[in-house]
C-alpha cells in the first residue's frame, strides 16, 4: 500500500533531482513529495546514497513508532537524528571551522 515520504535535497546532482521527479513532485526546489509503496521508497532512496556526492538528503516516511515517522539521512549534515528512549531526536554537531587568511607581515 502507498504511503507518503518526503524526501529533502541539499547541492545534490540533477540527474538525482530527475530521477526523483519521476516519482514524486517537487514542491519547492530540493524538496520532494509523493505517494510510493515500501519497495519504490527503499529504491529511491538507495540511489540518493549512491548518488548524493558532496550534498546531503533526508528522507521522512511513515512507520508503526510512537512519533510515527522515521528518518534517514544520507551525505554531510550538521543535523543528525539519534534515538533518544525510542524518539527520534535532532542532534546538531558544530559547524565546520573557516580558516582564517593570515596576511603577510
Amino acid at each position: 500500500m502507498p504511503s507518503m515520504v518526503v524526501i529533502a535535497t541539499t547541492a545534490v546532482p540533477d540527474h538525482l533531482r530527475g530521477a526523483l521527479s519521476r516519482w514524486t513532485s517537487e514542491v519547492v526546489p530540493g524538496i520532494f513529495i509523493g505517494s510510493v509503496s515500501a519497495r519504490v521508497r527503499d529504491q529511491l532512496w538507495q540511489a540518493v546514497t549512491e548518488i548524493v556526492g558532496n550534498g546531503a538528503a533526508l528522507l521522512i516516511h511513515p512507520t508503526d513508532t510512537e512519533q510515527g515517522y522515521a528518518i534517514r539521512t544520507a551525505g554531510s549534515r550538521r543535523r543528525i537524528p539519534a534515538d533518544f528512549d525510542g524518539l527520534t531526536l535532532i542532534r546538531m554537531t558544530a559547524a565546520p571551522r573557516v580558516k582564517e587568511m593570515q596576511s603577510p607581515s
